[in-house]
């Protein structure tokens, strides 16, 4: 199916916005599911996603929203049998302040096992044990409202030894990074390839009384810069498939140094596919875990599975 001529008006139309730091909304009349789509629609772009009745809304940074990620979220619908796609869609240009008015009144405390996760205005009373992150939802997606941060934050108070360094992959707001501090990790580092979220995770790291133990930088997944002197014991990468694969090289190389991997951001259907490609490189997967349809792996090198391969 070809573009319409409404996405061709209002891309054309819309350019100014570009570099204003502004937002695409794109609103899907749907039944499907928000997490399914934005498997499907595999777009690195997109910033996320949110459901509402019987819509999904979805989020583009306006300098990064064009015909091309029209043309991949009517491939997506397609695949995934949503019947009348073009005319399920509506595109509408958001202003920043408007975009996280739309998440303040959305987000609110969740508890994934014994750690907090709050919005600074919704004040909640904490049991022994418990321990609080104040995330207020911005421009960096990780409210951990999602179901694939939510199994690692599970998977996080299980695994986390005194003494861990953490490399968080892929940090958004780092509220992995900091949860893994929080559960006794020694330090953490926080590496996205997007500058506007790192701020982001810089400020929720000052609100959350965050020190040196703590360092959140811009750099990508693919490559060991800047974080090719950090020696992790631990590394977590909540990406999505395209990413995992790509980044495959640089987390393997963790593995082999003797680092567990967590990951996570798959669909169910993608996880020989990911199994594969670290297998192939000699990092096995030793435990699974699923959610709502989404997977986290937990994979590491061949030297530390028991009995030489992991299950």
């Amino acid at each position: 199916m070809t573009s319409t001529s409404k996405s061709d008006q209002y891309f054309a139309t819309e350019s100014a916005a570009a570099d204003t730091g502004d937002w695409v909304q794109v609103d899907v009349r749907t039944s499907l599911d928000a997490g399914e789509l934005l498997g499907v629609l595999n777009d690195p772009d997109v910033t996320g996603a949110w459901q509402e009745d019987d819509h999904v809304h979805l989020y583009w940074p306006a300098g990064r929203c064009g015909p091309d990620n029209w043309q991949g979220l009517i491939r997506a619908l397609i695949q995934l049998g949503q019947t009348d796609p073009d005319h399920a869609v509506t595109i509408n240009h958001l202003a920043n302040q408007d975009w996280n008015a739309q998440w303040s009144r959305l987000v609110e405390p969740i508890k994934i096992g014994r750690v907090l996760i709050r919005p600074s205005w919704k004040e909640v009373l904490l049991n022994p044990g418990e321990i609080e992150l104040i995330i207020d939802p911005k421009q960096a997606f990780g409210t951990g409202h999602h179901a694939t941060t939510q199994l690692l934050i599970e998977w996080l108070q299980q695994v986390v030894k005194p003494g861990d360094r953490v490399l968080d992959v892929g940090t958004g707001s780092g509220v992995l990074a900091m949860a893994a501090l929080r559960l006794g990790a020694m330090e953490a580092l926080g590496v996205d390839f997007d500058a506007v979220a790192v701020d982001c995770a810089r400020e929720y790291a000052q609100i959350n009384g965050f020190d040196r133990r703590l360092t959140l930088t811009v750099g990508h997944a693919q490559s060991g810069q800047p974080h090719d002197t950090f020696d992790p014991t631990l590394v977590l990468a909540n990406l999505d498939r395209q990413t995992l694969l790509a980044s495959a090289d640089s987390l393997c190389g963790y593995a082999a140094g003797g680092a567990r991997l967590l990951l996570s951001g798959l669909l169910l259907e993608q996880r020989s596919e990911i199994e594969a490609a670290y297998a192939s490189r000699g990092v096995y997967v030793k435990a699974v875990r699923e959610r709502d349809g989404w997977l986290a792996l937990e994979a590491t090198g061949m030297e530390s599975c028991d009995g030489g391969l992991c299950s």
